[in-house]
């Protein structure tokens, strides 16, 4: 099993695949072995599409959760052991498409004003202004802030591309402010040492108790913050064009979402009713 891994771990970065999807793949591949407690090239298409049924049944996955999961033993099969035949009839369920949730200005302002620690306080902001995903966050670099363009680079965000979004004067008096503080060197907001960025999950929790202090009871996550940045560019009059590049979306077809959330798009359709004149 220890060479099968190997041998997938090199497809896997010879493929281009982010180091975070690499180690989910490989997980969820040590867990099909675990499983039938035999090595993955030892089963056929029926124990595979068993296994799938069980995470699906027994271990109540989300669709998007399974789909990551079946992507790694697709994977697996198809480059690695060059056997696509085990997992071509597998098909993926359907997703469901949920509109995100999204704060209103009172309650990112309310989270903002709850959060003394000014270090948490500063990763909150830029966070929100300028749309970041909580990995894009955690791995801004000081030189990544360019207070002369008023701009902020994002380095190979998802999809391995970099982007810059805007910088607000706001979010710099408030960087401004925590640099004099904390001194940070190389990453903007280090973790337990100076020579690594803060984790994913310490960011997650520094927003979930932000949100309890400011008596926020909508289920969010630091992402709605993304989310919440989006939806009220649209509705101040950006253009969609102008939102999916600072989301850095490959597609403008996912950024269309936000128009479905955002009252702007709502508020600038008339009735049908409104049109017919009096005198008919």
């Amino acid at each position: 099993m220890s060479t099968l891994r190997e041998q997938m771990a090199a497809d896997l970065q010879l493929r281009g695949i982010t180091p975070r999807t690499q180690k989910k793949y490989l997980r969820e591949v040590g867990n099909l072995a675990k499983y039938y407690h035999k090595s993955p090239q030892d089963l056929g298409e029926q124990e595979v599409k068993d296994y799938l049924v069980h995470l699906l049944n027994d271990k109540g996955l989300s669709v998007g959760t399974y789909r990551n999961y079946a992507a790694g033993i697709k994977f697996l099969y198809t480059t690695t052991l060059n056997r696509p035949e085990v997992v071509d009839k597998i098909k993926y369920p359907k997703s469901t498409h949920k509109l995100p949730e999204v704060f209103d200005l009172s309650e990112v302002k309310a989270l903002l004003s709850v959060t003394e620690n000014l270090k948490h306080r500063a990763i909150l902001t830029i966070t929100y202004s300028a749309g970041l995903r909580v990995s894009e966050a955690a791995r801004l670099r000081v030189t990544d802030i360019d207070s002369k363009r008023m701009m902020v680079r994002v380095q190979q965000g998802k999809g391995r591309k970099d982007r810059y979004s805007i910088l607000s004067k706001t979010t710099l008096e408030c960087l401004r402010e925590y640099y004099r503080q904390y001194r940070p060197t190389e990453w903007l907001f280090e973790g337990q040492s100076a020579d690594t960025h803060i984790g994913y999950t310490s960011i997650r929790n520094i927003f979930m108790e932000a949100k309890e202090r400011a008596g926020i009871r909508k289920p969010a996550s630091p992402h709605t913050l993304r989310h919440s940045f989006a939806t009220h560019l649209i509705e101040a009059g950006t253009s969609l064009h102008h939102v999916q590049l600072l989301l850095g979306h490959r597609s403008p077809t996912t950024t269309t979402v936000y128009l479905h959330v955002s009252r702007m798009s709502l508020a600038q359709v008339t009735s049908p009713l409104d049109t017919i004149p009096e005198e008919l």
